[in-house]
């Protein structure tokens, strides 16, 4: 089951013992494929796990991949376009949602393409007291380590064009609604 093109769907994130950890009130899918949902979130409100709640005030990008331990997040800002890379498990769309599981680290791209990897510490602690398996460790690195490859080399979804064209259909359906 895959959403349909212009419909605003629900995205929930959750941790490794199934408690809630961050949710999106919409997003609205821009694209689909037996590999990923991209969406776009603008002017939506998150509520963290703390019950903490915050609305976009950017336009961002959302590549949920169906079979990558990563999503990204490609915000379009005045400075440029900022990578947000969170390591997680692949999603999945239940016909209402796209869930995925956060595995804590993440990799934050910069439009000059320097980047820094995030949370370290709390992938360390998390690994510990939610008891990741070995698999699931050695799954969450390597990914981590091509999510870095893929942006110093500037690959998809890495491409600041790429993700203006996708801005620009979502101006398109946005129009017509």
């Amino acid at each position: 089951m895959k959403p349909k093109v212009g419909e605003v769907i629900y995205v929930q994130s959750y941790k490794h013992d199934g408690s809630l950890h961050r949710t999106w009130s919409s997003g609205t899918v821009l694209s689909t494929d037996d590999e990923k949902i991209v969406l776009i979130t603008y002017k939506t409100w998150v509520v963290e796990s703390d019950g903490r709640r915050w609305f976009t005030r950017e336009p961002a990008i959302c590549f949920y991949y169906l079979n990558r331990w990563y999503n990204v997040i490609a915000m379009i800002r005045a400075k440029g376009v900022y990578y947000y890379c969170n390591l997680a498990s692949p999603s999945v769309y239940d016909g209402e949602s796209l869930k995925n599981i956060d595995y804590d680290l993440d990799v934050k791209v910069f439009p000059d393409g320097k980047y820094i990897i995030l949370d370290e510490d709390e992938f360390e602690l998390h690994q510990k007291q939610m008891h990741y398996s070995e698999s699931i460790i050695r799954i969450v690195e390597d990914e981590k380590n091509r999510l870095v490859e893929l942006a110093k080399h500037k690959e998809y979804p890495f491409e600041d064009n790429t993700i203006h064209r996708y801005f620009d259909k979502y101006l398109s359906i946005h129009e017509f609604k």
